[in-house]
């Protein structure tokens, strides 16, 4: 099924891209596509295959987390916008109040 113009400027506007005429015509037609080939993929029967997760063998390409050597809190800090007691400081966005620092973790203050 082909998708409109219409649809292809709302997708658009969605990710913040501005389009000429031919760019929308392009998508519209690249887009279907897209879609046409994922409604043929549904319409295959798949009734006789169990569910999978993965077809690739698991395994760990992790390595171990050892403790290394790192660099000095001075020397990390020296170009943070805001530092402050050997922390980054950064604009709160989730709470307001004031935090404060209390036997090494960063507490709310609820006397605010």
């Amino acid at each position: 099924m082909p998708l409109t113009i219409t649809e292809v400027e709302h997708i658009a506007e969605l990710a913040r891209l501005s389009l000429t005429a031919e760019e929308k015509a392009l998508y519209r037609d690249q887009l279907s596509a897209i879609l046409d080939y994922a409604a043929a993929i549904q319409r295959v029967d798949t009734s006789a295959i169990p569910p999978t997760a993965t077809v690739l063998s698991l395994r760990n390409v992790m390595r171990d987390d050892l403790a290394a050597p790192s660099l000095p809190a001075e020397d990390v800090l020296a170009n943070a916008p805001d530092a402050a007691e050997g922390c980054f400081r950064v604009k709160a966005i989730l709470e307001t109040g004031n935090w404060k620092l209390d036997a090494g973790n960063w507490k709310l203050d609820a006397g605010n």
